[in-house]
């Protein structure tokens, strides 16, 4: 259908999809126990206060000599009412390696600016996260592979974030469930036997015995003897 326009354009909009019409993307479980936190939009004039509370986590790697310290510090919103929230408001990065000095200043300032600006600042996580180290990562202690030091930032921006309730706890499904309590019933299964050994009452280091099979040989007055049935190899 045609329409005249009598009066001159000034402004136009594209026409968006009903919101009934998108689909329904999944969310973690945050804070107040809905699917999503509360998004707060910190005002531009908002003034940092004289005090603010935050954590620092340590971050020491393979491929630097020295440690890198991490703090994030939070405002509290809406003190002392029942809308109290904590927010993310700053992160400083400290390290005695001057050869990260130029990125690291940029890192804090750019993330920093996000915190302040407020929103919903979880989508930091992923973006850190997904950044890889073309010289290839390095293995934290304990088998957790790590693509790159600005990764294991990621991974400390979401511990804080899932601590002052901003992300919801990590769920496991119950296969995965499953597997966890298969592997700890063999591994409760396999360290009986070392238990026993460990809680021997013969000195340690002592190797078994073929004659009575008790770990009780040891090396006395120059020749291998057992303890528990006295058996000697010198006779």
């Amino acid at each position: 259908m045609t329409t005249k326009i009598e009066r001159k354009i000034v402004g136009y909009a594209v026409k968006q999809p009903d919101a009934e019409e998108k689909p329904a993307k999944p969310e973690l479980k945050r804070e107040g126990g809905g699917d999503r936190a509360e998004v707060i939009r910190m005002h531009e004039k908002l003034e940092r206060p004289e005090m603010l509370i935050g954590s620092t986590y340590k971050v020491k790697t393979p491929v630097s000599d020295h440690a890198m310290y991490v703090t994030i510090n939070d405002i509290i919103l809406n003190e002392g009412t029942e809308h109290e929230k904590r927010r993310p408001f700053e992160i400083f990065i400290n390290s005695k390696n001057l050869d990260h000095y130029q990125w690291i200043v940029a890192l804090t300032r750019i993330i920093s600016a996000v915190f302040r600006k407020g929103g919903d600042v979880t989508f930091l996580v992923d973006e850190l996260k997904a950044v890889f180290d073309p010289r290839g990562g390095y293995w934290q202690p304990g088998g957790k592979f790590m693509p790159s030091i600005i990764a294991e930032l990621g991974y400390i921006v979401e511990k804080h974030l899932t601590m002052i309730g901003m992300l919801a706890e990590p769920e496991l499904s119950e296969h995965q469930l499953k597997i966890i309590e298969q592997k700890r019933a063999e591994f409760e299964e396999a360290s009986k036997q070392q238990d026993a050994f460990s809680t021997s009452e013969y000195p340690e280091g002592a190797q078994l015995c073929s004659k009575c099979n008790t770990v009780a040989v040891i090396m006395m007055d120059g020749c291998m003897t057992c303890l528990a049935c006295g058996d000697s190899k010198c006779g």
